[in-house]
């Protein structure tokens, strides 16, 4: 697939690297920056290209004309919509996808602006709002690592640290059943040490795995509380940084929970406190160490750092956490940092916006019918949601049991939703058409295989 991506940022960046790991992608990048290019171009087998995004003769030389999806990651929204526009007009590209962070935009007729008459936008991607509705997922399920949603939300795939008290830590899997007779949740994967193992019900959970399951929306708090003692639910919260995903996370919190909000620049800080209803907006540094306490930091439940700059965020959080706040969260975008401070216990979660901005990517590249894709473990590992199609004839899963499909290696089907059912992959299932198919991959050099899957051959007999 030939993929070109505009802007060689932190999200441009990340996706190429995700996309040029995959041998069957031939990816050009785009962008006014020759340093970075060449660094890009000497570290991935890709194709650089230097000069303006938007630019016609730009877009013609880095083969927009050939290109199968046109990715627009620029800093400025208003670019990458004109790229969309000209890529269209000029070149007919099939599959545009933008980088638009503005609400103005997106909060207007979405439809209407975006449609192929007006601008032809096929696929909206804001990482600020992807990032804030990652993180209040977090704060609602305290104790999670990651909560990922899959069929609009129906179900969902928690990532826990199983803790000493956990009524399944020491047993084996197979025990889930007996201790949630009621209740049908299937673990997916297991980190023990930051190696991966394949669960069966001979595994025995032990203190420190990481444990990723699923199970439906409502059943998610009761399954958790088998891995570690429940928490209770997050009632104050407070956020470093008053800018996008500062602001959109302290609005959609201060309607359920009790919110404080921390930004440097006083002009900033009048402005969001106008539009905030509940919030009560701070001025001053997150980092400060009285502030910290005298607004009561260890009676706060979580305490979330989401400045333009990595460093000052762990550095909050390092305060924050050592202060007594009950849980931590930075965001950082470099992995070498987030993996340093988490596995240390500097602070309890580290989010990636690249991470999160990339999985929303890959569903519109993945071959085969994927509708979701999350990426896990900063990016060694994935789940996705793919659309089983086909007959027992024309598919490789469709009319087949579990027990009966050859998975790649490191590959395990978690769940089925068959129309408002969900249905736990047990070995005697079987798939049918338009089946919602949910796996987890711990390897994801499988991906093609995995795809292929999910092809249906049509065979076209000829007279």
């Amino acid at each position: 697939m030939k993929i070109l991506i505009l802007g060689a940022g932190q999200v441009g960046s990340t996706a190429a690297t995700n996309l040029a790991q995959e041998e069957q992608n031939e990816i050009t990048v785009v962008d006014t920056d020759p340093e970075v290019l060449k660094e890009l171009g000497d570290r991935l087998d890709i194709r650089t290209v230097e000069g303006f995004a938007s630019h016609p003769q730009v877009l013609e030389q880095a083969g927009c004309a050939d290109a199968d999806i046109l990715v627009a990651l620029t800093n400025s929204d208003e670019t990458n919509m004109v790229a969309c526009q000209v890529a269209y007009t000029m070149f007919h590209t099939k599959t545009k996808i933008a980088r638009v962070r503005d609400a103005a935009y997106t909060h207007a007729s979405v439809e209407k602006i975006f449609a192929q008459d007006a601008l032809p936008v096929d696929v909206i991607i804001s990482p600020e709002q992807l990032v804030t509705e990652h993180i209040e997922r977090l704060i609602h399920f305290p104790g999670a690592l990651q909560v990922l949603e899959f069929a609009d939300g129906r179900v969902r795939l928690v990532g826990v640290t199983a803790h000493e008290g956990g009524l399944l830590v020491g047993q084996e899997l197979r025990a889930l059943a007996d201790h949630m007779p009621n209740t049908d949740a299937r673990v997916a994967a297991i980190y023990r040490n930051g190696e991966s193992l394949m669960p069966d019900g001979d595994t025995i959970i032990k203190e420190g795995d990481n444990v990723f399951f699923i199970a439906e929306r409502n059943d998610i708090r009761l399954v958790m509380s088998e891995m570690r003692k429940l928490e209770t639910p997050v009632r104050r919260v407070m956020i470093a940084g008053g800018g996008n995903i500062g602001y959109r996370l302290a609005k959609v919190l201060e309607r359920t929970n009790k919110v404080k909000l921390i930004e440097r620049d006083k002009e900033r800080g009048r402005k969001i406190s106008e539009k905030l209803r509940k919030t009560r907006v701070l001025i001053g540094d997150a980092a400060d160490q009285a502030l910290l306490e005298e607004e009561n930091i260890d009676n706060t439940d979580v305490f979330v750092s989401v400045t333009n700059s990595e460093e000052a965020n762990i550095l909050s959080a390092m305060v924050a956490k050592r202060l007594g706040v009950k849980k931590a969260i930075a965001l950082i975008n470099r992995p070498s940092y987030g993996e340093v401070v988490e596995s240390g216990g500097v602070i309890d979660v580290a989010v990636s916006p690249q991470q999160i901005t990339s999985g929303a990517l890959l569903s519109h590249v993945r071959r085969g019918d994927v509708v979701k894709v999350h990426t896990l473990r900063r990016g060694a590992a994935e789940a996705m949601e793919a659309i089983a199609h086909g007959d027992n004839k024309s598919s490789r899963v469709v009319g087949k049991a579990l027990e009966d499909i050859r998975l790649p290696k490191g590959t395990t089907i978690a769940a089925i939703v068959r129309g408002e059912q969900v249905i736990m992959a047990h070995h005697d299932v079987v798939i049918e058409s338009d089946d919602h198919v949910i796996l987890f991959l711990t390897d994801r050099k499988r991906i093609p295989d995995v795809e292929d899957l999910f092809q249906v051959n049509v065979k076209v007999s000829r007279k």
